[in-house]
C-alpha cells in the first residue's frame, strides 16, 4: 500500500506575541519581543529568575467550551490553551467531524510540563492547609488528558497519542500523527502542543541548570525583550516561556474529496536519538536528523530555501546546531530564523508554535528575523537580523531537539 501524503489543512498558535493569530504574524515580522517582567507568581527578591514570556489574556466568551465552571474544573492553562488552539485551528480546516468521519480523525497533542501546576495546588492544600486535593486534581496533571479533552470536545473517535520529547515534543506530535496518516490509521489528525511551564519550581530548576537567561553583572537593567538572542556573540541562555500551537494534519486524498485548502504537505521527516547526554546535543545525530529528513523527502540539500532553528539561546545548543546545519549545507547554508528570540522557549509547545510561523512564512514569501543578534566570529550565519525577508519558499527544514536527546526536523513542501 502506497503512504498516504500529509498536508496541511488547519493550524492556530497563542504566544506570548498574542492570542490571535494574524495579530502575532504581525508582531513577529515587525521583529517584536513577547518578552518581559516575570508576573505569573510572586517573586521573591531574591528569586533568581525575573523576565519571562507570558501569555496574554484570552477573552474566553465565544467559546462555549470553555466556561467558567469548565474552567473551576480543569483548571490547568494547559486546558484552556490547547482546547481553543485546536478548536480554531480545526475551524479554519473546513472540517466537520460527523459521525461518519469520527473514528478515522485522530488526536496526536501533548506537552513537555504539562499540568505539574495542578500538582503543586494539591500539594499545597496537604501540606499548608491540611486539605485534600481537588477532585480535578490527578486528572488535571495528566498530560494525556489534554488529547483526551481535545477529542472529547471535537468528537474525534480516532487513535490519541501523546508523545513526550521534552523541547521537541510539537514537532514529533506532527510527526507521529502523519505517521497515522501514513499507515492509512486515520485520515484527519489533530495535533500539537502546549506548555504553561510558568510555575516557581520549573522556573528556578532551569536557573540551577545554568539554563535560563543569567545577564552579566552590570547588565541586569537590560530591557526583557533583548535578552532572548540566539546563535549570538552574546548569548545567555534562553527565556522560559508559554504558549500552544495545533496543527490539523489530512491525507491528501481526504483533503482533496471534501474540498479542503490545502498548499503546504509534510514531505518528509528525521528523528534520531542523541544517546550522549541528557542537556547536552550531540552533533552527529543532530546532522543525521536533519540528513534523514532530507532523504526521506527526496531533496538536495540546495533544495532548502530557510531553515527554521530550534536555536535557545544557549551556547552550547547553538554551537551544536550551527555545526551540524554548515555540516549539512556544506558552506551553502540558507536563511536560518530563530523565533525563539521573540517568542522565547515555550518547553514542548515551541517547535508547534515555531512551526506554524514558519508555515505562515512559507504562504507569505517571508521568512521571519532573528531579533537581538550579535554576530558570533565563530559562527557564519544568515540570521536575517536585518528583519523580515521577501524569499519564496518551496521547501523549509524545520529542527527541535528536546533534553535526553530527542531530536527531530521535518521538511516542508509548498504545492499550491
Amino acid at each position: 500500500m502506497k503512504a498516504k501524503r500529509a498536508v496541511i489543512v488547519g493550524y492556530d498558535a497563542i504566544s506570548p506575541l498574542g492570542s490571535d493569530l494574524d495579530g502575532q504574524w504581525r508582531q513577529a515580522v515587525a521583529g517584536k519581543s513577547g518578552i518581559g517582567p516575570l508576573t505569573r507568581f510572586p517573586l521573591k527578591d531574591d528569586f533568581p529568575v525575573r523576565i519571562a514570556g507570558q501569555m496574554p489574556d484570552i477573552d474566553h466568551e465565544p467559546y462555549p467550551f470553555l466556561t467558567a465552571r469548565h474552567q473551576a474544573a480543569w483548571h490547568s492553562p494547559v486546558f484552556r490553551y490547547g482546547m481553543l488552539s485546536a478548536a480554531r485551528a480545526l475551524g479554519r480546516s473546513g472540517i466537520e467531524i460527523t459521525p461518519a468521519i469520527a473514528p478515522r480523525v485522530a488526536v496526536t497533542y501533548s506537552s513537555a510540563v504539562g499540568g505539574i501546576d495542578a500538582v503543586l495546588t494539591a500539594d499545597r492544600r496537604l501540606q499548608g492547609e491540611n486539605r485534600l486535593p481537588h477532585p480535578y486534581a490527578n486528572p488535571n496533571s495528566c498530560i494525556n488528558m489534554i488529547g483526551g479533552k481535545i477529542a472529547m470536545q471535537t468528537g474525534a473517535r480516532g487513535p490519541i497519542i501523546a508523545t513526550i520529547t521534552a523541547c521537541a515534543t510539537g514537532l514529533t506530535s506532527i510527526l507521529t500523527g502523519a505517521m497515522l496518516l501514513a499507515l492509512n490509521r486515520a485520515d484527519v489528525v489533530i495535533c500539537g502542543a502546549v506548555d504553561c511551564a510558568l510555575v516557581e519550581p520549573i522556573v528556578a530548576g532551569f536557573h540551577t541548570m545554568n539554563g535560563v537567561f543569567n545577564p552579566r553583572q552590570g547588565e541586569e537593567e537590560q530591557p526583557p525583550e533583548k535578552a532572548s538572542r540566539p546563535f549570538s556573540l552574546d548569548r545567555r541562555g534562553f527565556v522560559i516561556s508559554e504558549g500552544a500551537g495545533s496543527i490539523i494534519l489530512a491525507s491528501r486524498e481526504f483533503a482533496m474529496a471534501h474540498g479542503l485548502r490545502f498548499v503546504i504537505e509534510l514531505a518528509g521527516w528525521g528523528m534520531t536519538s542523541d544517546a550522549h547526554h541528557f542537556v547536552v546535543p550531540y552533533v552527529d545525530t543532530i546532522r543525521q536528523c536533519m540528513v534523514d529528513a532530507l532523504q526521506d523527502a527526496g531533496l538536495q540539500p540546495a533544495d532548502i530555501a530557510a531553515v527554521n532553528a530550534h536555536a535557545t539561546s544557549t551556547r552550547v545548543g547553538d554551537q551544536v546546531e550551527y555545526d551540524a546545519l554548515t555540516q549539512v549545507f556544506a558552506g551553502a547554508l540558507p536563511p536560518v530564523s530563530a523565533n525563539k528570540s521573540q517568542i522565547g522557549h515555550a518547553m514542548g509547545a515551541s517547535s508547534a508554535i515555531e512551526t506554524i510561523l514558519a508555515l505562515r512564512g512559507m504562504e507569505e514569501g517571508v521568512v521571519l528575523p532573528t531579533i537581538n543578534h550579535r554576530p558570533d566570529p565563530e559562527m557564519a550565519i544568515d540570521c536575517v537580523a536585518e528583519g523580515a525577508r521577501a524569499v519564496v519558499q518551496e521547501h523549509v527544514l524545520k529542527n527541535a531537539f528536546g533534553f535526553g536527546g530527542c531530536n527531530a526536523s521535518a521538511v516542508f513542501r509548498r504545492i499550491g
